[in-house]
């Protein structure tokens, strides 16, 4: 357990002194934490366990939001709250009770459910953080990014790097509900962030099946000459559910081939990546997509870092832990850094991943463990 410390007032000699390690209170002991106090320092020996744990100990814990109860308050929240300058999006931050009374879901990562009303507009605006959103259901929007209109329909991923304007139109009678993944938290904690107003509407109201990015660069192993130099983030701004399908069915199928493709037996994933590098589509946002057979259980794992799933078809569970949640379409959950989780499969169950591990690993603090086989992820460090 940590001493207790306080830089912002008095601290008790005798209450520290009750904790193994500590030096015998005295008079002179209780001036001197007082005199700590009163020059705005803190003594290391008093919160070495805070600072240092033997292992991650985060604040943050695993929680399951369900899509159902989501999707209700958002769509309440249609009808009473405007769209437009002033709030700017309607967006319902998840919370992580760890972490109140931020509106973070993990201290890296934010996430929220957006909804948009039929025929409405979110004007366009700009900001240093690194976004994507991700549609479990609904058609009928479109988001405009740096004036390309990019169409949001079932199972696309979406990306918004750092600084492009962006706004979203609904082309049509029906709402539409998607969730958004920020690195708010992080940029906000390390006062990075920057934001600037742009158009009342969007700067192209057009509606093509596909944007112009997409014209230019989603072509598998091409790449446009026109454009050879490497970019921080991708430079495709939809990754389309059939791609992505075709993907996760061709792994289960060289399995049952008999070829080495899946991550572990009956469990097929990706990585959205960015064409220009090979490396995660966003440089602070890790996306991901993984597929279960029915039946199929992931192993234990722990890792440094967290990640937020959302359930995008079929049923199954995660054990976090020790607790096992039931999931079903939509559902979300958070992975704390350094959580033991699995993955179980009642029906083939795809579940949409984003994590922060571009930054655990460009700082070289990633590490890997699997508790049963008491064995290291490839690349990992002990």
């Amino acid at each position: 357990m940590s001493a207790p410390h306080d830089t912002g007032g008095t601290v008790s000699a005798k209450a520290i002194s009750a904790t193994p390690g500590q030096p015998d209170p005295s008079p002179e002991l209780d001036q001197l934490y007082a005199d700590f106090a009163r020059n705005s320092t803190a003594p290391l020996w008093t919160q070495t366990n805070d600072l240092m744990p033997l292992i991650p100990k985060p604040a943050a814990v695993p929680h399951v939001w369900r899509w159902t109860e989501l999707v209700d308050i958002a769509r309440r929240a249609g009808d009473l709250v405007p769209v437009g300058r002033g709030g700017e999006r309607r967006a319902i931050g998840l919370a992580n009770p760890g972490l109140a009374p931020t509106a973070y879901i993990t201290p890296t990562l934010w996430c929220a459910i957006q909804w948009l009303g039929p025929f409405e507009t979110a004007p366009e605006h700009r900001h240093a953080q690194n976004a994507f959103r991700f549609v479990v259901e609904g058609e009928g929007v479109w988001t405009v990014v740096n004036g390309d209109p990019v169409r949001m329909s079932r199972g696309d991923l979406l990306l918004t790097p750092g600084w492009n304007f962006h706004g979203h139109h609904n082309d049509t009678d029906q709402p539409m509900a998607w969730i958004d993944g920020l690195d708010v938290p992080f940029v906000h904690d390390v006062d990075f962030g920057f934001f600037e107003f742009g158009s009342e509407r969007v700067t192209d109201e057009a509606s093509p099946p596909f944007s112009r990015s997409e014209r230019l660069w989603a072509y598998p192993g091409l790449t446009p000459l026109s454009a050879q130099q490497p970019q921080v983030a991708t430079p495709i701004a939809a990754y389309r559910w059939e791609h992505t399908d075709r993907a996760l069915r061709e792994q289960l199928a060289l399995e049952d081939e008999g070829f080495p493709a899946t991550v572990e037996l009956g469990h097929a994933a990706i990585k959205y990546t960015n064409p220009t590098t090979g490396g995660d589509v966003l440089p602070t946002i890790r996306c991901e997509f993984h597929r279960l057979r029915a039946g199929a259980r992931s192993e234990l794992c722990r890792e440094v870092g967290s990640s937020v799933w959302q359930v995008f078809e079929g049923s199954g569970a995660v054990t976090i832990d020790g607790e096992r949640r039931e999931l079903t379409k939509g559902d979300l959950f958070v992975l704390p850094s350094w959580a033991a989780w699995s993955l179980e499969a009642t029906s083939e169950f795809d579940l949409f991943r984003f994590s922060d591990a571009p930054i655990v690993e460009r700082l070289q603090f990633q590490r890997t463990y699997y508790p049963e086989s008491s064995r290291l992820a490839p690349g990992s460090r002990g």
